[in-house]
This record gives C-alpha cells, sequence and structure tokens, in this order.
C-alpha cells in the first residue's frame, strides 16, 4: 500500500514495488481478511431505493471455496480457462475468487457481446466452462458451432425452469451449496496465469491479454493515487462500468476488496443519470470510477447535491477524453476537489 505523502517527488522517490513469491489474488482480495474480520462487509448488492444486501469476506471464501471444488470436479484443472459471462453481483466475484484459488484463468466477458463475438472469444480462448444467467444462456444457445472445448455452462438463478439448451447446464446456486467448503489455494506465483482480458479489437480482432497473478498488485498503486491514498475511514467504492472490463473488475472490484473497502455493485445493464444519483445517495458512495461517457449523462441532472444526499470523495475517470467542461461540471455540482498534486513532476 502507498503511504500518504504531501508531495509527488516523495512518493514517487520512496516508492518500491514489493512482490511476494506466493501471490495469489484470492488470497490478497479475500483470504487476507477473513483472517482479520471475517464478518466485515465485501460487497454491497444495491438492488432499489432502500433494498439493499451485504455480503462479508468470510461468505465470499466460504462460497467460493465450495465453487472452486464444483470446478475441480467438473474436470477444470490448472490453466484451464473459465468464462464468465454476468453482470455486476455477489456471484461473479465468487467465480473470480473460484477460479484463482484454483489457479485456472478467469475471462470475463461483457454480456453486451453478441453471438458472433462471444464464439469468437471463447473459441480463442479455449474456454473449458462458462459461468452466466438466463440472457447470457440465451446468447450462448445462439452460437452456430458449438466450441468443442467447452464443456460445461454454469447458470446463475435459482430459477428451476431450465431454458433448453444442447449444452450441459448446471445450475450454480444449486451446486455450489452441495458442495464442500473447504478448499486450499494453490500455491501460485506473480507470473502465474490468472486473468484474460480481450481488447477491444480497435486494430484488429480483439486479442486476449494474458495477466498473471501481479496484475492486482500492479494496479492498487494507480486506484490508491486517484483516490487520494484509499481507503480513508468511511470509503465505499461503486462503478457503473461492467465487472468484466478492467476498469469496472481492476479499478474497483478487486483492488477494493483487497484494500478493505466495501465495494457497492448493481445488476442494472443500462446506465440510467438518475438511478446512479440514487444509488450512490442510498449506498453511500464515497469513491467512483466512471466513464467519461457516463459522466457526461450525469449533467442532464441539474443541482444534482440538492437533490440527493450525496457525500462523495474522489471520482476516478478514464478509457476515453475527458473534457474540460465535463471536469468542471463535476468540481462545481458535485463538490469535488481537483486535486493538482497528481499532476506534479
Amino acid at each position: 500500500m502507498l503511504e500518504e505523502q504531501q508531495s509527488y517527488n516523495t512518493l514517487h522517490r520512496d516508492f518500491r514495488w514489493h512482490l511476494p513469491q506466493f501471490c495469489n489474488i484470492a488470497e490478497q482480495a479475500c483470504e487476507v481478511w477473513v483472517k482479520k474480520a471475517a464478518t466485515q462487509t465485501a460487497i454491497i448488492e444495491w438492488h432499489s431505493k432502500g433494498h439493499m444486501t451485504a455480503t462479508s469476506y468470510g461468505t465470499l471464501s466460504e462460497k467460493s471455496n465450495r465453487f472452486a471444488n464444483v470446478l475441480t470436479a467438473s474436470g477444470v484443472s490448472e490453466g484451464d480457462r473459465v468464462a464468465l459471462l454476468l453482470p455486476q453481483g455477489v456471484e461473479t466475484a465468487i467465480c473470480h475468487l473460484a477460479i484463482y484459488k484454483m489457479a485456472a484463468i478467469a475471462v470475463p466477458l461483457a454480456l453486451l457481446f453478441g453471438r458472433d463475438a462471444l464464439q469468437y472469444r471463447l473459441r480463442t480462448c479455449g474456454a473449458k466452462a462458462i459461468v452466466t444467467n438466463a440472457a447470457g444462456l440465451a446468447k450462448i444457445n445462439q452460437i452456430e458451432n458449438r466450441p468443442e472445448q467447452l464443456e460445461t455452462v454454469f447458470v446463475v438463478g435459482d430459477d428451476d425452469g431450465e431454458i433448453k439448451s444442447e449444452f450441459e447446464t448446471i445450475n450454480f446456486n444449486k451446486i455450489i451449496d452441495q458442495a464442500s467448503s473447504d478448499f486450499t489455494t494453490i500455491k501460485t506465483g506473480p507470473d502465474t496465469p490468472a486473468l484474460m482480458i480481450f481488447t477491444s479489437g480497435t486494430t484488429g480482432q480483439p486479442k486476449g491479454a494474458l495477466h498473471g497473478h501481479r496484475v492486482l498488485h500492479g494496479h492498487l498503486p494507480g486506484v490508491q493515487m486517484h483516490h487520494e491514498f484509499l481507503p480513508q475511514p468511511g470509503d465505499r467504492l461503486w462503478t457503473p462500468a461492467d465487472w468484466a472490463w478492467a476498469g469496472g473488475l481492476l479499478n474497483i472490484l478487486l483492488p477494493g476488496l483487497a484494500l478493505g473497502v466495501p465495494v457497492v455493485c448493481s445488476k442494472i445493464q443500462k446506465f440510467d443519470p438518475q438511478q446512479a444519483f440514487e444509488l450512490m445517495a442510498d449506498a453511500k458512495v464515497r469513491n467512483v470510477f466512471i466513464p467519461p461517457t457516463a459522466l457526461k449523462l450525469l449533467k442532464s441532472i441539474n443541482n444534482p447535491l440538492k437533490k440527493y444526499d450525496l457525500d462523495l470523495r474522489t471520482i476516478g475517470s478514464g478509457g476515453e477524453s475527458l473534457g474540460r467542461e465535463t471536469l468542471a461540471w463535476a468540481k462545481q455540482q458535485l463538490a469535488i476537489t481537483i486535486n493538482e498534486f497528481y499532476g506534479q513532476t
């Protein structure tokens, strides 16, 4: 973790990387907190105004252990790819942690992808299993040429009414309840493959970028910097970005879990400015990562501080040009201080 400093020069001068020989994302983002405070809130899922559910580190640990055993029993082993076609949610975090614990490779995929995009990525990465929901399964069913290596489809949901599919489908919620909660994390190192995120495909076909377990260590300093030395008392993280994207996964979910900062999530798929403000106010969000397009949409709400009980401390943004006008609006309308500390050289 970064130690808070008064000048960038001092921070830069004294910074050193410290990578442990045993490096595993699940240990760093969950198990270390289970040992410290198993009942501490890890994830808060916002359903609607006044309706939220909290999940502790202990619950994440137990359920990810169960799913690691399920994956092992289904034939997934070290180095195998497991695709995740899911919205934000506790189940998504459980899947990531389970995959890292067993030294397999997580391949997050966006629910916005169509049939061809999914088929290409599933074939390219060689996914052996996929975890999705009913909406995702409906898209997978549209794939004409079934990827030969894809053997198992886990479907998140409590509905007994199975969607017909040529794939073997297993109810995620039921199967993990039946599995053992005892699982020992495999010893992995900083460069052991952990995560494959596909590029956008701006030039040529999308390419699967493979990351080792060190990827979380690598992102933490940047996340702490643009949230002014996260964590601070009362901090709480949220992003509207899909956790399938690096912005959602590596700028919010995994760093938040690793730093002990509660992560707010919602299964809402379409960004709505009014709903976003309701969520931030209701869930007491202090720190957000909002892509520029979404931040510009928030400008459609006049005088948000008068309409919503907001208490934002920091805003991070990236992925495209932000623009001075939007930056000025955030400073004025959201009472965010633009800290020039980070612009020092």
